[in-house]
């Protein structure tokens, strides 16, 4: 954990209808200063709508080598990268290349996520989805983040249902594919 880094808590409640995933648990964050709140909440969205046996976040900003958020399988290897933001090119085509499956969240405008890739080299881009939610929700959502949070995450034919210290959220899950 770095130093500094403020620690959020969330008792998560999850229905991903979708994906069949039910499942009640709790997340610790760690923040780090230079870490924005959407970004945080943003990692947070990822880790739910990614859950899966083996999911984890990485150790955030001392580790450039993995992404935001990863799944292992039982034997630790990376069977998921799960970047967040607006990663660079190169980190998308290794965390392709070491991992089946490669997604990135964004809580920034798609389409300029997707120009920043354009023209790059990036292994298996066709598939790689960016994911992304309307306008405005992950900056409300993080106005409403506490040090303890309630956190209830709803998924249902790719729109998201969120109640977050019992104020409720939504937003149509946003999907581009990168090919």
């Amino acid at each position: 954990m770095a130093a500094g880094a403020t620690i959020n808590t969330f008792e998560v409640q999850l229905a991903d209808v979708d994906r069949g995933v039910y499942e009640d648990f709790s997340l610790r964050v760690a923040r780090h200063p230079s870490e924005t709140g959407a970004f945080m909440m943003t990692r947070v969205l990822a880790y739910c709508l990614e859950h899966a046996e083996g999911i984890g976040f990485s150790e955030g900003i001392s580790t450039t080598e993995e992404p935001a958020v990863l799944v292992r399988d039982l034997t630790g290897a990376v069977t998921a990268w799960i970047e967040v933001g607006q990663p660079e090119a190169e980190r998308l085509h290794r965390g392709s290349r070491l991992a089946s499956r490669t997604v990135v969240y964004t809580q920034h405008d798609p389409a300029k996520v997707l120009a920043r890739w354009e023209g790059k080299r990036i292994h298996r881009r066709e598939d790689i989805a960016l994911r992304s939610f309307d306008p405005g929700l992950v900056e409300s959502a993080a106005a409403l983040v506490e040090r303890r949070n309630a956190l209830v995450v709803s998924v249902t034919e790719r729109h998201l249902y969120l109640e977050l210290n019992g104020t409720s959220l939504e937003s149509a899950i946003h999907e581009a594919a990168l090919g």
